[in-house]
């Protein structure tokens, strides 16, 4: 039988783990890893040391699950990533189990509506596309994207359920055009000088 591993997460220093830590060693974890970090922060130390040390037939357990996925997009990933290393999951006080029928039934569920979301997100952006193109496009280089698929691509982005070339792949331009339009700054428009004007004599 393998072993229960704990992991714990706390956003600020200000915030103490000690409820996460207790519930998690009553549940019969050997180990509890606390990271104090957001969760919208993608490198989480203390996580990835817990995923280098599960085994085969090990299973994480968290007090919550928020505490492990900053979004349900991001904690199907992870989930379904556990599943693949034949790791199981538990929550303490929502009482998902992966490693029971009922458990592995609640967490299918929550991968569909996960999908179902991105679906009704590529489903909107191809409606998009499709008006944009019916209106066309006058004068000059047409961009990769409009104002409207840039709108699009930053609000996925900033909802962290889809990465960015999930986003690319929905938008359908490469992952180094989203990074382009993530990161591009507004260019401001520049005034006219003021003319001179010659003293009188």
């Amino acid at each position: 039988m393998g072993h229960l591993l704990g992991y714990a997460r706390v956003s600020t220093t200000d915030q103490d783990a000690s409820l996460q830590v207790d519930a998690l060693n009553a549940a019969g974890c050997y180990r509890v890893f606390v990271d104090t970090i957001s969760g919208s922060i993608d490198q989480r130390p203390e996580l990835g040391k817990l995923l280098d040390q599960l085994r085969p037939g090990d299973t994480l357990v968290v007090w919550r699950l928020d505490r492990l996925g900053r979004s349900i997009r991001h904690l199907i990933d992870q989930l379904s990533l556990l599943s693949e290393r034949k790791i199981g999951f538990r929550t303490l006080q929502e009482t998902i189990d992966t490693t029971s029928s009922g458990g592995r039934l609640v967490f299918h569920v929550f991968a569909a509506l996960a999908e179902f979301e991105r679906d009704l997100i590529r489903e909107r952006t191809n409606a998009g596309l499709q008006a944009a193109r019916a209106r066309g496009r006058t004068g000059g280089r047409p961009p990769l994207l409009t104002d409207d698929q840039v709108t699009t691509a930053q609000r996925m982005y900033q909802q962290k359920d889809m990465t960015v070339a999930q986003i690319g792949d929905v938008l359908g331009v490469s992952r180094t055009t989203i990074y382009r339009t993530l990161h591009r700054q507004p260019v401001k428009p520049q005034g006219r000088r003021p003319r001179r004007v010659a003293p009188a004599t």
